[in-house]
């Protein structure tokens, strides 16, 4: 007797033998069409079966209402070609870098600079406050400006024995010669204690060659009407971009509201360290620029020889 696994194992066997007889009938009939159509009887239902596929993967494809369905996997794509190479193009120079200058700061004397900005200043309690050494006035901007407040500064210093000087505020734009004509008419030098500083803060729209030689123009200028080379009152990044390699026979006042000591890109002498704009002194009502010396300069080395 069979058991119930022997029986199911004999219903396979027999469920398998009847897929076969089933398929072989299948190909039977296709070899007979393959034949029927002319085809080698070896090698055409091969052929024929293809067809059937390829259809069946065109159709598959498409849906039912005839957008394209997107593929599993796509082909990769072929890498572009390389683009025509071109000529290296040169690289700008590489500015040396310079080790950084430690400097020093004379702390007992520290000096500041005014103008109608600061308004009246009372200047018996700026020199009561013992920490003014010197003070900076300025006289004219550009080719027409005097400083309201020049005179009054200045004569306000020199009474309680400040030592004083005058600044201009250059000009890009203007004509030098004009400057010049403007700085003389309004400016003694007889009446100054200190070697002048010309401010040079702005570029103008000229070319740099421009700039730079009305610049240089001026200073000569001020040395023929002195004596003595001016102080050149300017910023870090203002020397770098306009100034650097053109003014080394110059002495600097550097602007840095910062703590780090101002560096310029040239190894030029920096006088003055305009270290601060909202500074506080007693006989001045608001913010004053502090400027202080570096290393081993003093008062005595911005005196006029005279």
């Amino acid at each position: 007797m069979f058991n119930v696994t022997s029986l199911s194992a004999l219903r396979e066997g027999r469920r398998v033998a009847s897929a076969s007889r089933q398929g072989d009938e299948a190909s039977a009939r296709l070899r007979q069409r393959a034949a029927a159509c002319g085809m080698f009887p070896g090698r055409g239902w091969v052929v024929l079966l293809c067809f059937f596929l390829l259809a069946a993967t065109a159709s598959a494809d498409r849906r039912k209402d005839g957008s394209k369905v997107d593929p599993i996997f796509e082909l990769p794509m072929p890498d572009l070609l390389p683009l025509v190479p071109q000529p290296d193009s040169p690289l700008p120079p590489v500015r040396e870098m310079r080790p950084p200058i430690r400097h020093t700061v004379n702390l007992q004397q520290q000096g500041i600079d005014v103008s109608h900005y600061q308004g009246r200043i009372n200047w018996e309690e700026v020199a009561h406050s013992g920490d003014v050494a010197f003070v900076y006035v300025k006289a004219t901007e550009g080719s027409g400006y005097v400083d309201d407040c020049y005179v009054r500064n200045l004569y306000g210093a020199k009474r309680v024995g400040i030592p004083v000087g005058v600044y201009h505020f250059f000009s890009p734009t203007a004509s030098p010669l004009v400057q010049l004509e403007n700085f003389r008419t309004n400016v003694d030098p007889r009446q100054q204690d200190l070697i002048p500083i010309v401010d040079v803060e702005k570029r103008g729209r000229g070319s740099l060659a421009q700039f730079q030689s009305r610049l240089r123009a001026f200073l000569e200028g001020v040395e023929r009407m002195f004596g003595v080379k001016p102080i050149i009152y300017t910023g870090v990044n203002f020397y770098a971009k306009y100034l650097e390699g053109r003014f080394t026979g110059y002495r600097f006042m550097v602007a840095r509201y910062a703590d780090e000591f101002p560096g310029l890109s040239d190894d030029v002498p920096i006088v003055l360290w305009q270290y601060s704009c909202t500074s506080y002194v007693d006989g001045i009502k608001g913010h004053v620029d502090r400027s202080v010396f570096l290393d081993r300069y003093t008062v005595a080395d911005i005196m006029l020889p005279y």
